[in-house]
């Protein structure tokens, strides 16, 4: 990676770690054989994303294909990351056409990044509970709220959270990326249901929750049916949220709505079952090692 005039260029186990904590999608590349003369020794590593490298494996065009086989499974199917590992083989002095002919073989471990993405619109009580909760996982938090200076000091140390300033409902909604998980809770219920509204009409949300009673739901549901929208797009929209904690007379407080409202997000963001074999084939494992 190119560093800025004075700065040092950052490591890969900087940059590592940055992007593990800021849930971003990256790649590590770690030379695991060398036979004969190569550029680096094993042990020496590399980290890929799509528009960046941190470290080396020795240059060249072997660099050149390890970083464009990571990018190919980065950018995926669909847009969507190849997750897992894979091993490269390379012949210096055939696949990669160097002079130094030597032979390695490089480990690509993929991480995808956080693969869910909670949009919470609303800073106040219920929202810092949820934004303190939700830290643990492995989700990507982009917190909204149109009031200034509203955010607390401590959120802007807590890893995979965005806080957004957001005056205008339409314009916070159309900046989302698709699919993620939408939760309403401001203090203006005029905002609550222009975004409410803003967020049925880009119709790729994954999941939408509203805070609010029963009566709230149903002057929102008319007044937004009157808006065109369809009835199986409002029946997608789950309010009250945090019905196992308040819904039904019990505790009200913010933490446990937040709690109950962060439990019914689970079963939505669940991963498709993992397959029973994972990793690196065993037996290309032994023949590499043997």
């Amino acid at each position: 990676m190119i560093a800025a005039s004075g700065q040092r260029p950052e490591s890969w186990h900087a940059a590592l770690h940055r992007l593990q904590r800021e849930g971003l999608p990256h790649a590590l590349a770690t030379q695991v054989t060398s036979a004969g003369s190569t550029p680096r020794e094993p042990g020496a590593r590399m980290v890929i994303t799509l528009d960046a490298v941190f470290d080396t494996l020795g240059g060249g065009t072997f660099e050149y294909q390890v970083i464009e086989a990571a990018r190919r499974r980065l950018s995926g199917r669909d847009g969507e990351v190849i997750a897992g590992m894979s091993l490269e083989a390379f012949s210096l002095g055939g696949r990669s056409g160097q002079c130094c002919g030597g032979f390695v073989n490089v480990l690509l471990e993929i991480f995808p990044g956080s693969t869910t993405t909670l949009a919470i619109f609303g800073a106040g009580h219920v929202g810092n509970e949820l934004v303190r909760l939700a830290a643990p996982l492995p989700w990507r938090v982009l917190w909204h709220d149109s009031r200034t200076d509203i955010f607390p000091g401590w959120a802007s140390n807590q890893p995979r959270l965005e806080c957004r300033s957001a005056p205008d409902p339409a314009a916070a909604v159309a900046a989302l990326p698709p699919g993620a998980h939408a939760l309403v809770l401001t203090h203006d219920h005029a905002e609550d249901r222009a975004l409410v509204d803003a967020l049925l009409a880009r119709g790729d949300c994954a999941s939408l929750g509203l805070i609010g009673s029963r009566s709230k739901w149903a002057s929102f549901r008319s007044r937004l049916r009157d808006a065109g929208h369809t009835e199986a797009a409002l029946d997608r929209v789950r309010c009250p949220i945090g019905m196992a904690a308040g819904g039904t007379g019990g505790d009200k407080t913010p933490y446990a709505i937040a709690l109950a409202t962060l439990a019914e997000l689970l079963p939505l963001t669940a991963s498709a079952e993992r397959p029973d074999q994972r990793g690196l084939d065993s037996a290309e494992l032994r023949r590499m090692f043997s």
